[in-house]
C-alpha cells in the first residue's frame, strides 16, 4: 500500500521531533498544494496538545482540528486492554485513508514512546506506521551522548524498523554536541550504506523557553511591557533577596528576575542597569506576592522611554513557589516564536539534503501489506459497490452474529434463508441486531415450482425429472443457488453446517464455470506479518492434470488481481527450471506452458521450488533472470496433498491468518466455509464474495 505520507517519531523524550516536523512541513508545502498534518495519538488533555495548533496556524493548513488526530492516550491504552487492537487500527486506517482522499500528502507526527513504556512492550509508533503503510523517520536524541552511544542507537533503531518491515526514509540525530559531530559523520559515512542519516547540533536557543511561554504557563499578569518583548528568550531565572550592590554583580543578559513586589530598589536598579551602556539587560521581572508597584513607581518607569524597557509581571505566589514553577517550564515552539521558527528552518536547510530525501521517497515502493491493512481494504472495497449476499444457514448462531456485524458496518446487504419468526427469536436470544437483513422462507416464497422447472430444464440432458428437481429444492443450498441464478442475490456463502460437496455441487449444476475455465478451484489468502500471498488449490481438486493446473493458475492470478495483489505466479514443484525430471515435474512444466500460452500478459514461472519463489537470495542462484522468482505472490501447488499440508504448516508455524477456501472459476460467486469456522471467518468470506461479485459485474 503506497501512500504519499511520512511518519516522524522520537525514540525517547526531548528528541526535538517538532524541529524535524517544521523542516519537513516547509519542504512539503513547497512541493504539494494541499498537505495534511495528523497525530495518531494525542494527550488526554487538549491543552497539552501543541503540535496540531502550531502546524495549522503557522503553515495555514486548511484542515479541521478534529481531522488532525486519531485517539487520545487513554483511549489507546483502553483499546489494547479490552483486546480491541484490530478495531483501533481499523478506525485509525479509516481516518488516514480519508485524509489521503482529500489531501495531496499526509505528514504524521508520532507520540512519545515513553508515555506507553509501562503499558506496551513494543514501539507503538512503529506498529502504527507499519499498518498505515507509511515511510518512517526516527528522531534520536543525542543530547549529552558520545559518538559511540549514538551509533549504537542508530543501529538499534534500524534493526527495530527492519524487524517491523517498515520503510525507513531517513534517520535524524538531533541535539548533537558539535564537538562530536565530525566524528559521528565520519563513522556514518564509513558504514558504507546508502542509509540517509542527518545530524543536527544542539542549539540552545531552540531549547530555551521564551518569556511568553513562561508567563502563559504561570498565568502571570503583565502590568508594563509590549507584546513583542514576550518573544525574548529566558536564559536563566534568579530570585532576588539581596541588596542592590550584590544583585547587580550577579545578574546577566536575558535573566528573568523574580522579586517581591515591594522591592522598589531592585526594580529601579534593574531599569538603571538596562539604561547603562556596560551593564546587563535582564529580560523581565516577575513581582511575587500578588502586590503591584505604586503609581509613583510605575510613572517613573514609564518616563524611561515611550514604552517600558523591561516587561514587568505580577503573580500571586511567593518568590520560591514562582521559581519552582518557572523551572518546570519546558521549551516549546509556538506560532508567535518567530525567531525560533526562523532558526529551526535554517537548521533544517543547513544540515538536511532535502532533494536527496525527496528523491528517495519518489523511488521507494512500500510493498508492506499487514493482515489489518488487507482486511481494512477488503471491507472498504466491499462497501464501495454494495452487494446482496445470500446466507442459507440461518439456524447457525455464527451466521447470525456475522450477519449483525456485516450489517452494522454497512459492508453488504444480507439475505437469510429460513423461518422468519425462528430467526428473529434466535437473534433476540443472542442479543444481535439483524433487523436490516432480508429473510426468505422457501416454503412461503412461491418460488419452489418455478425453480424446480428451471432446474429440471438445466439438467434435462442428465435425465433429471421434475419430481427429483422438486426434491432438490427442499435443500436450502439448491434453493439458494437458484436464487443466485435468477439474480435475486449477487453471491452466496455456505458451509458452516454443510459439507463442501453440498455447497459446490449445486453451483456446478446450476451456475457452472466461466467461459474458458474448465475447473472450479480454490485459493487461500495467507495473511503473513507484512505481506499477503495467494495459495491454490488447497481445498478442492485432488490431483489436477496439466491443463486443469493451468486453469487453476489463471483463476488464482485473476482472483489475486481482484484484491489488489499484483499476480506473479509460481508453479510449484520439487525442482526448479530444467534441473529435474519425472512425471510430477513434467506435469508442472506442461501446465506452465499452457498457462503462459493462455495468458501471455501474466508473469508465470515454473517449475519452481518454494524457496526459489519466495526468497530473493535463492532466486538469484537458481533463476537469476526470472521476473517471478524471489517475488512470487501466487503459489500454485501440484496437488491437494501438497497444497493443504503447506497452507496449514505455514498457518500454524508462522501465526499467519488463512482466509478461505475462496472458490473461483464459477460464473457467479459461491464460497464455502469450513464447519469449524469462526464468526470472523464468515465476515471475511462474505466480504470477499461481495468483491468477487463486483468484478463479475464490471467484466
Amino acid at each position: 500500500m503506497q501512500h504519499a505520507s511520512i511518519y516522524i517519531a522520537s525514540t525517547e523524550p526531548q528528541s526535538g521531533t517538532m524541529i524535524i516536523a517544521i523542516g519537513f512541513m516547509e519542504m512539503l508545502k513547497g512541493r504539494y498544494t494541499n498537505v495534511a498534518f495528523f497525530r495518531p495519538v494525542i494527550p488526554d488533555r487538549k491543552e497539552d496538545e501543541t503540535h496540531i495548533g502550531f502546524m495549522r496556524e503557522h503553515f495555514g493548513l486548511k484542515i479541521p482540528y478534529e481531522a488532525c488526530y486519531g485517539f487520545t492516550e487513554s483511549e489507546v491504552i483502553q483499546a489494547f486492554a479490552d483486546d480491541r487492537e484490530e478495531t483501533f487500527f481499523e478506525e485509525l486506517m479509516a481516518k488516514v485513508d480519508k485524509l489521503h482522499r482529500e489531501y495531496d500528502f499526509v505528514m504524521m507526527d508520532g507520540y512519545p514512546r515513553n508515555r506507553f513504556a509501562s503499558t506496551f512492550d513494543f514501539d507503538i509508533n512503529l506498529k502504527i506506521a507499519k499498518n498505515l503503510g507509511t515511510a518512517f523517520i526516527p528522531v534520536i536524541n543525542a543530547w549529552k551522548k558520545n559518538s559511540d552511544e549514538i551509533i549504537n542507537e542508530i543501529q538499534i533503531i534500524t534493526e527495530a524498523i527492519k524487524t517491523e518491515s517498515c520503510g525507513e526514509l531517513a534517520t535524524f540525530v538531533n541535539r548533537c554536541d558539535e564537538d562530536c559531530m565530525e566524528t559521528l559523520l565520519q563513522e556514518v559515512e564509513n558504514s558504507g550504506k546508502e542509509k540517509q542519516v542527518y545530524i543536527l547540533p544542539e542549539v540552545k536557543e531552540v531549547d530555551t523557553p521564551t518569556l511568553r511561554q513562561i508567563v502563559k504557563t504561570l498565568d502571570a499578569k503583565m502590568i508594563l511591557g509590549e507584546e513583542e518583548q514576550l518573544n525574548h528568550l529566558v536564559r536563566s531565572t534568579k530570585i532576588v533577596a539581596m541588596g542592590v550592590e550584590n544583585y547587580l554583580k550577579r545578574i546577566a543578559d536575558e535573566d528573568l528576575i523574580i522579586v517581591p513586589a515591594d522591592r522598589n530598589d531592585i526594580i529601579l536598579a534593574s531599569l538603571t542597569s538596562y539604561a547603562a551602556k556596560n551593564h546587563p539587560n535582564i529580560v523581565g521581572m516577575i513581582l511575587s506576592g500578588g502586590i503591584e508597584p505604586s503609581n509613583t513607581i510605575i510613572d517613573l518607569i514609564k518616563d524611561f522611554s515611550t514604552s517600558a524597557p523591561i516587561p514587568i509581571f505580577t503573580i500571586h505566589s511567593d518568590s520560591y513557589e514562582t521559581a519552582i514553577a518557572v523551572a518546570e517550564v519546558r521549551a516549546k515552539i509556538s506560532p508567535e516564536d518567530t525567531d525560533k521558527i526562523t532558526l529551526v528552518k535554517a537548521l533544517f536547510d543547513k544540515y538536511v539534503d532535502k532533494e536527496r530525501i525527496a528523491q528517495k521517497f519518489r523511488q521507494s515502493q512500500n510493498n508492506v501489506m499487514t493482515p489489518l491493512m488487507f482486511q481494512y481494504s477488503l471491507f472498504e472495497q466491499a462497501r464501495s459497490l454494495r452487494k446482496r449476499i445470500l446466507l442459507p444457514e440461518s439456524d447457525d448462531e455464527r451466521i447470525l452474529k456475522a450477519t449483525a456485524i456485516l450489517l452494522q458496518r454497512d459492508i453488504v446487504d444480507i439475505i437469510l434463508l429460513g423461518e422468519e419468526e425462528s430467526i428473529h427469536h434466535r437473534a433476540a436470544q443472542l442479543r444481535v441486531d439483524i433487523s436490516k437483513a432480508q429473510i426468505m422462507e422457501p416454503a412461503k416464497s412461491g418460488l419452489i415450482e418455478k425453480f424446480s422447472r428451471q432446474f429440471q430444464t438445466l439438467r434435462a440432458s442428465k435425465g433429471l425429472t421434475l419430481n427429483a428437481a422438486k426434491d432438490a429444492m427442499e435443500h436450502r443450498n439448491y434453493f439458494a443457488t437458484m436464487m443466485l441464478y435468477n439474480g435475486m442475490a449477487d453471491g452466496m456463502v455456505s458451509g458452516a453446517t454443510h459439507t463442501t460437496a453440498d455447497t459446490i455441487r449445486p453451483a456446478l449444476q446450476i451456475i457452472k464455470t466461466k467461459p474458458g475455465i474448465s475447473i472450479v478451484s480454490s485459493i487461500f489468502f495467507m495473511l503473513l506479518d507484512t505481506k499477503v500471498l495467494v495459495y491454490g488449490d488447497c481445498a478442492v481438486n485432488l490431483d489436477p492434470n496439466a491443463e486443469q493446473l493451468a486453469h487453476i493458475a489463471i483463476s488464482s492470478a485473476d482472483t489475486a488481481a481482484q484484491f489488489g495483489i499484483e499476480p506473479r505466479v509460481a508453479m510449484l514443484s520439487y525442482s526448479t527450471g530444467d534441473s529435474g525430471s519425472g512425471p510430477d515435474v513434467e506435469k508442472v512444466r506442461e501446465a506452465t506452458r499452457i498457462a503462459q500460452k493462455m495468458r501471455p500478459d501474466m508473469l508465470i514461472e515454473g517449475p519452481i521450488q518454494y524457496d526459489a519463489a519466495i526468497d530473493m537470495k535463492v532466486a538469484r542462484k537458481k533463476l537469476p533472470n526470472s521476473k517471478v522468482a524471489g517475488r512470487a505472490t501466487v503459489f500454485i501447488f501440484p496437488d491437494l496433498n501438497t497444497g493443504n499440508n503447506t497452507y496449514k504448516a505455514v498457518q500454524r508455524s508462522t501465526g499467519a491468518i488463512a482466509i478461505g477456501p475462496i472458490l473461483q472459476g464459477l460464473k457467479l460467486p459461491v464460497n464455502d466455509l469450513s464447519r469449524g469456522c469462526l464468526v470472523d471467518d464468515i465476515v471475511n468470506t462474505v466480504a470477499i464474495t461481495a468483491v468477487q461479485a463486483q468484478h463479475l459485474e464490471r467484466s
